[in-house]
């Protein structure tokens, strides 16, 4: 299965420059040749957002095709990314404009990537040379107040598409500020995303009345991610201290299991570290409140079928709020999720706020199956839909 920190394996280089995750994993498969128009899948973008009108709504469709960073032209050709695209203003418009009313339908090539949406105002990539001399693009970081996006209302989903199926979700790991829905059909029908009615508001109020919290919420625009937060001062660096010190202390008596594809990992912390044996050893030095929020640093997640798994296990588990009390993990019943004073307040309010109970409100939230993300071995079409607002 590919997840979320898999599927976007060739978002390297410029993307890196805006975007605060760990996005390592695989090429994205068989291509079509940059340059040329591809048969591709049909995707379709509605706009229900009740708020802004298609005219005044651009779709972006970036990432890389497994050589080069790319983006999709109106007409569905795979185009790379070339620093003489950038204009007069030193910003390439790569924006496809929606129909003049109702569905648009564009064409999806073979790519990993994603699709971006800005409401009343379209927004500015750069085309820059990464350190290999390659075009890369500079992408939005509505989380950083000098970036020239930052007033621009947008939000984005993520994909793979290649020889294997369609493997896609939405995202808030970095910001929420566009409620999106998608809609998968193939093998079967699948949607994940969609927001209750007024669960937008709801997200903005809840984050700002929690506390810690309230200053990720930028005005009316968006709610940025508390690792986001964090980096920019609006977040306290030891937040999650207490919380990760509890954990760490309850395990220097007792042992933890971890259970993931490999088998059993039983760990007890000695020396400052949580140590575990089983089908591998497996160590993590405690970890800081950015580590968590990140799930980066001591947590960081490397594809190797071991320290990866189990990693990705303490950070979501740290994240819900759950390891200290849950010596089986990972835990699995979301009434047990975000229960303590001090948990991820900003991913509690966006597993609140959607119809299926499933977002991803930090890196690590498809550990166990919470994760917005949706897969097919033989999509026919996908639907991106700016639920109303």
């Amino acid at each position: 299965m590919i997840t979320r920190r898999t599927l976007l394996g060739g978002l390297a280089a410029g993307a890196a420059t805006a975007s605060g995750l760990a996005l390592a994993g695989r090429a994205a498969g068989t291509q079509a040749p940059a340059g040329r128009a591809a048969a591709g899948l049909p995707l379709h973008i509605v706009n229900a957002s009740g708020e802004y009108a298609n005219s005044s709504v651009w779709v972006y469709i970036v990432g890389n095709d497994g050589t080069q960073q790319v983006h999709v032209t109106p007409d569905g050709e795979l185009k790379p990314v070339a620093l003489a695209d950038n204009g007069p203003d030193g910003f390439t418009d790569y924006a496809i404009p929606l129909a003049a009313t109702g569905t648009t339908t564009l064409r999806l090539p073979q790519m990993s990537g994603r699709i971006y949406t800005a409401l009343g105002a379209k927004l500015r990539f750069k085309a820059v040379e990464d350190g290999n001399g390659k075009a890369a693009l500079a992408y939005p970081a509505g989380w950083v107040a000098s970036d020239p996006n930052y007033d621009v209302l947008h939000d984005c989903a993520e994909f793979t598409y290649n020889s294997g199926g369609m493997y896609c979700n939405t995202t808030m790991v970095d910001m929420f500020s566009v409620p999106l829905a998608i809609k998968l059909s193939g093998a079967k029908e699948q949607t994940t995303g969609t927001l209750k009615d007024g669960a937008r508001a709801k997200v903005f109020a809840d984050v700002r009345a929690s506390e810690g919290f309230d200053r990720l919420v930028i005005g009316d625009k968006r709610v940025i991610a508390p690792g986001h937060g964090l980096d920019s001062g609006l977040f306290g660096k030891d937040h999650l201290a207490p919380a990760i010190d509890e954990a760490w202390a309850a395990y220097a008596s007792k042992d933890l299991t971890v259970t993931t594809n490999a088998g059993t990992f039983t760990g007890r912390v000695s020396g400052g570290k949580l140590t575990f044996t089983g089908p591998g050893t497996v160590s993590f030095a405690k970890p800081s409140t950015r580590d968590v929020l990140f799930c980066d640093g001591t947590l960081a997640a490397p594809n190797d079928g071991t320290l990866g798994p189990v990693a990705a296990v303490l950070g979501a588990a740290l994240n819900r709020s759950t390891l200290a009390a849950h010596a089986a993990q990972p835990t699995t019943d979301p009434a047990a999720f975000y229960q303590e004073r001090l948990t991820n307040h900003y991913a509690k309010a966006m597993h609140a706020a959607t119809l299926d109970g499933k977002a991803y409100g930090f890196a690590f939230d498809d550990v166990a199956g919470w994760a917005s993300y949706i897969e097919d071995g033989a999509p026919k079409e996908l639907t991106l839909t700016l639920t109303p607002f």
